[in-house]
């Protein structure tokens, strides 16, 4: 007759360190994701984000999303996998360094994107750092700053003082619009996340690099991703773009 064996409470123990220790390594690795520059809503006239995690999961989308010119442009919604409100993004008039404001949001925000309820807090303000439009390179300020606080009160197409001189809780540097860029602390210049291209191939065949509107997204351990998604959407809006040409793959080989 055969003995069962049950497990002992120190097998139990060790298999739940052994879980924890994978968990903090996880933790410490950077998170990779997948942006498509297709709106999940798969209309006509969507010009959205669907973000996948590692695993293949929806993490993060925007719907609805236009191409208009900024003065009639309204407000995006960053939203989770599930269709959450986590951030409103607004474009700032009359502004040349084509200036956005960014809200957390509310289940009113989906509804109503005209007015900015009292329950939004303003995150950070972001622009370019140039009105020349000849580079890529912008500067998120978080909110609390005195230049978050200059920019998100006045409508001048001057850039305020505060905002020139503080210094930034972000840069953006590189080429979005090439898909080769990097998202900078203010603080100490370390690395949060990068833009790169997204290649696809597999072992028979030589990779093949797919068209701008899909690439990858690399978030740094500790860095908030909500933050970073929306620092990527809007740069979408104010960098220069090509026509849009969803799901173009080239066939050069890397």
């Amino acid at each position: 007759m055969s003995t069962r064996i049950h497990p002992s409470s120190s097998d139990a123990a060790g298999r739940a360190r052994l879980r924890a220790a994978e968990e903090r390594e996880r933790e410490r690795r950077p998170a990779v994701y997948t942006v498509w520059k297709r709106s999940s809503m798969g209309f006509q006239g969507t010009d959205g984000f669907c973000v996948y995690d590692d695993a293949g999961g929806l993490a993060f989308r925007v719907d609805n999303y236009s191409r208009r010119r900024k003065l009639c442009a309204g407000e995006l919604l960053l939203m989770d996998g599930t269709g959450t409100p986590l951030l409103s993004l607004r474009p700032q008039l009359l502004s040349l360094h084509d200036r956005w404001n960014c809200y957390t949001a509310t289940e009113d925000a989906a509804v109503d994107k005209k007015t900015t309820s009292p329950a939004q807090q303003q995150v950070f303000t972001m622009s370019r750092c140039s009105a020349l439009r000849s580079s890529d390179d912008a500067e998120v300020h978080m909110a609390g700053s005195a230049a978050a606080a200059a920019s998100s009160s006045s409508l001048s197409c001057k850039r305020p003082q505060a905002v020139a001189a503080a210094a930034p809780g972000y840069r953006v540097e590189g080429s979005f619009s090439g898909r080769s860029c990097k998202i900078r602390r203010g603080s100490d210049g370390r690395e949060a996340a990068r833009v790169t291209r997204k290649s696809a191939g597999v072992a028979s065949r030589p990779a093949a690099t797919l068209g701008d509107d899909v690439f990858s997204l690399v978030v740094q351990p500790g860095v908030d991703v909500a933050t970073v998604m929306a620092i990527v959407v809007v740069m979408d809006r104010i960098c220069r773009r090509r026509p849009y040409t969803p799901m173009v793959c080239s066939s050069s080989s890397q």
